[in-house]
């Protein structure tokens, strides 16, 4: 009988924090400046310059585990994390080794299968950002790289580390996890988490255990996955690896792993069979720092709402379902949106053209809200329009389409291309007839009793007025001329 295995996964997240200027100077945090063009003696590491903590920095940093739920010190301090790495000029990191920012977290996620799983958090802890190799090759991958060029601009930017504890199961539960994730740091205004741009990434410790096992198997560290789609891809082919592995009698050996995306495999990077020593010493150019109650409470005070938060009110106030309020709230800017587009009149219906028709437009092009062609108070214009019955629905799709090309607003194209909706009875009652004069079958059948034909009535005189009447007065028209045949 096969031995039955279970896979534990745990996710180390860095996430650079929304500073504009790096954690021990004031050197600038933008991205995509020219290579070390952002640097100075303090984030060089150059002799006798002296790190000076930049407090936003560490707000943020308590901000990030009051949202996550954990539990802040009440003294933390920094210490020195000693290796050497082509990307670290001082050759020691500044981080947090004993007296982490914080401790004893939680974050929940919801599998398709239902229920909550609670995810724990070990701790979160600041550290300084290292610089960026670019390797010179011809897909940007070390192992056939011939050289390495080295970026400091990212040297200093202030980091947050946030550890899982291995609760997480499966590859979909640890996609689950960093979703959730990055929906609360985005939502508390903690990072933009733009995995392009390295503000959040992610490795994954994985091993594997028969079933009912205590003791955890010998773990991989995958890292270089550079989206979420690529960590849950990584996490499955290096379970099922370790599975095969082990069921041919093989040995699982401690060791790092890259995944390589375009092969759809890992591949060993580094063995680790031996826990490295960083010889962690306490930093002794920065103090110990003392975390007190008001500074919490005021932090504490002034979190933004959270995703969750957001989606309850969305159903409270909105009577939006639980799926549409959670498609709402997938990032800020989106709730925004929709907030803001809202305003005075029906939120089912923004939110029906905003899902449908504008993430629709979006998502098919591979771009999000921010890069809306519509804007909130467009897209509101257009609602009204339809409601106040100035233009059908059917019109509405169409308008819509020529203002995400044009940027005019719904009026001024409704104006422009002859749209408005035909209300006028007699203008309507024309129309009628004449499908009335053209249709004596469907005529017969409703005489008869089969009051069904009356939606193909409907459709014919909608079809003639090229989608501008107005559908309740010809539901009203059409009833009155076929009761009086």
């Amino acid at each position: 009988m096969a031995v039955e295995y279970e896979i534990v996964i745990g996710l180390e997240v860095h996430v650079e924090l929304a500073t504009r200027s790096k954690i021990f100077c004031a050197c600038s945090t933008a991205f995509g400046a020219e290579p070390n063009t952002q640097t100075c003696p303090v984030c060089l590491g150059l002799p006798g310059a002296l790190p000076v903590l930049n407090h936003e920095a560490l707000n943020l940093g308590l901000r990030a585990a009051l949202a996550l739920q954990c539990e802040p010190a009440a003294q933390t301090k920094f210490d020195r994390k000693n290796y050497f790495y082509p990307d670290l000029p001082k050759a020691y990191q500044i981080s947090q080794f004993d007296l982490p920012l914080a401790l004893r977290g939680h974050l929940d996620v919801f599998p398709a299968a239902g229920g909550v799983r609670t995810i724990g958090i070990t701790r979160v802890h600041l550290e300084e950002d290292a610089g960026k190799l670019l390797h010179e090759s011809a897909g940007g991958q070390i192992s056939t790289a011939e050289s390495s060029l080295v970026d400091y601009n990212r040297g200093g930017v202030p980091l947050i580390e946030i550890v899982s504890e291995p609760d997480l199961r499966t590859a979909e539960e640890a996609y689950l996890y960093l979703v959730a994730l990055k929906e609360i740091l985005q939502f508390a205004e903690i990072s933009d988490c733009n995995m392009e741009e390295g503000s959040l990434r992610c490795d994954a410790n994985i091993s594997v255990r028969p079933v009912g096992q205590q003791a955890l198997g010998t773990k991989a560290e995958l890292k270089n996955m550079n989206s979420f789609k690529h960590v849950r891809a990584g996490i499955e082919y290096e379970a099922k690896r370790q599975i095969r592995l082990l069921r041919e009698g093989g040995r699982v050996v401690q060791e790092t792993r890259a995944w390589d995306a375009q092969a759809g495999v890992t591949t060993s990077l580094r063995s680790k069979e031996e826990a490295h020593d960083y010889r962690y010493f306490p930093e002794p150019d920065l103090p110990l720092i003392n975390i007190t109650a008001e500074r919490l409470a005021e932090i504490r005070a002034a979190l933004p709402e959270l995703p969750r938060a957001r989606r309850a009110r969305f159903q409270a106030e909105y009577g939006l379902s639980e799926y549409d309020a959670g498609v709402l709230t997938a990032s800020p800017e989106l709730s925004a949106f929709f907030e803001s587009a809202a305003q005075g009149t029906s939120p089912k219906a923004v939110c029906n053209w905003l899902t449908v028709e504008l993430l629709g437009k979006l998502n098919a092009e591979g771009k999000d809200i921010s890069a809306s062609p519509v804007s909130p108070a467009q897209l509101n214009a257009l609602v009204r329009l339809i409601e106040a019955g100035e233009i059908s629905g059917k019109i509405g799709k169409q308008v819509f389409a020529e203002m995400a090309v044009s940027g005019e607003d719904a009026p001024v194209v409704v104006k422009r291309l002859g749209l408005s909706q035909i209300s006028d009875a007699g203008s309507l009652q024309k129309i009628v007839d004449q499908v009335l004069a053209a249709h004596p079958g469907p005529v017969a059948e409703y005489r008869a009793g089969k009051t069904a034909t009356l939606g193909f009535l409907v459709g014919q005189v909608m079809k003639l007025s090229q989608g501008q009447a107005n559908p309740q007065k010809v539901n009203e028209l059409l009833r009155a001329a076929l009761g009086a045949i």
